[in-house]
């Protein structure tokens, strides 16, 4: 297994404003020998606002156990409202590049071009969704790229940012389109509205006490898909809390391995402390701390609520055998195991 970096825009291409020398990249979780694999996208969640390594290292090392060649990516992020710098569609455009690159390089990579899987959390699950439907829309800047589809064989979304209606999390929409998004923006991003036959097949899963994302999101799109005729496997679990990723002792214990999907944000806080940005430098500081950056641990559960956690979590940590199961029926794989 190897941690390749792999920038996914050359700096001519790549023009977000906040950005502060961050550029979107790929890791790889690659098997050493040279067999063909199915490749697994992971796309992390962070309400736009940044990129969760609670979601990223775990999930990754979980399909590459299953088989499957992985890419983490970590996409561009919108952390402060005060830069008035709104996500627009950048992160469409990275997701559809990343999904290209992968299928473009299969041959170095050692995957199947034809079975190429992505797996979104949350917000993540927002940008999945976004290119399942959106795809058409997203021209690459690079004619070679643009020649290669963009379009998922499979998708996974986990307790996924759906809607910017009734049921919408606010947040994500803020750091996605500004305080004043127009009407045609919002509409464009309540994904269940654009679903059609084309879409890849789908797997949702959520909890039905999520209080960050209403699992509605989940119910409506599953319905879209239904309506559509796109094959989708919908699972509701009956407790648990939002960001679950992979539901083990280890993501408990916040084992996350090294957070290399913080990048952008680290950038943005020696920016800040820099004084390249109108934030003052002390919040710098702040932000270095919130992510747990400054070399301080952080705890986010006390031991009473990690036990509450623990008990959902026997219910909700079948959900990652449950996909894989169904990802070997519509990639039609054989088994496939781990590097030997």
């Amino acid at each position: 297994m190897t941690g390749e970096k792999i920038r996914i825009w050359s700096e001519e291409e790549y023009h977000y404003k906040a950005a502060y020398g961050f550029c979107p990249f790929l890791t790889g979780y690659m098997h050493a020998e040279p067999a063909m694999r199915p490749a697994m996208l992971v796309v992390p969640g962070g309400a736009y606002r940044n990129v969760s390594p609670s979601e990223a290292h775990l999930p990754a090392l979980e399909f590459y156990g299953a088989g499957y060649n992985v890419f983490v990516l970590s996409y561009t992020v919108n952390y402060l409202d005060e830069l008035k710098a709104p996500l627009k569609l950048q992160p469409l455009d990275d997701i559809s590049r990343a999904v290209r690159l992968i299928r473009k390089n299969a041959e170095r990579f050692h995957i199947d071009p034809c079975r190429v899987a992505v797996c979104g959390f949350s917000a993540g699950g927002h940008l999945c969704a976004s290119l399942c439907v959106h795809r058409k829309d997203v021209r690459d800047p690079d004619a070679e790229y643009d020649r290669v589809s963009n379009r998922p064989d499979a998708v996974i979304l986990c307790y996924p940012v759906i809607t910017s209606g009734e049921y919408a999390n606010r947040e994500s929409f803020l750091a996605l389109l500004g305080e004043n998004p127009d009407a045609a923006e919002l509409a464009y991003m309540s994904l269940e509205n654009y679903v059609t036959g084309d879409v890849p097949p789908c797997f949702l899963w959520q909890t039905a006490t999520d209080a960050s994302v209403p699992v509605e999101n989940s119910y409506l799109f599953a319905k879209a898909c239904k309506d559509a005729g796109v094959p989708c496997a919908h699972h509701v679990f009956s407790d648990g809390i939002h960001g679950l990723s992979v539901a083990t002792e280890e993501w408990l214990d916040r084992k996350f391995g090294e957070p290399y999907t913080l990048e952008q944000i680290r950038l943005l806080a020696d920016a800040v402390q820099a004084g390249d940005t109108p934030c003052t430098p002390e919040k710098g500081a702040e932000i270095l701390e919130e992510f747990g950056m400054n070399g301080k641990k952080r705890e986010k559960w006390t031991p009473e609520m990690k036990a509450q956690i623990r008990e959902t979590m026997n219910e909700t940590k079948i959900w990652t055998e449950l996909a894989e199961s169904w990802l070997k029926r519509k990639l039609n794989l054989k088994d496939t195991g781990g590097e030997q």
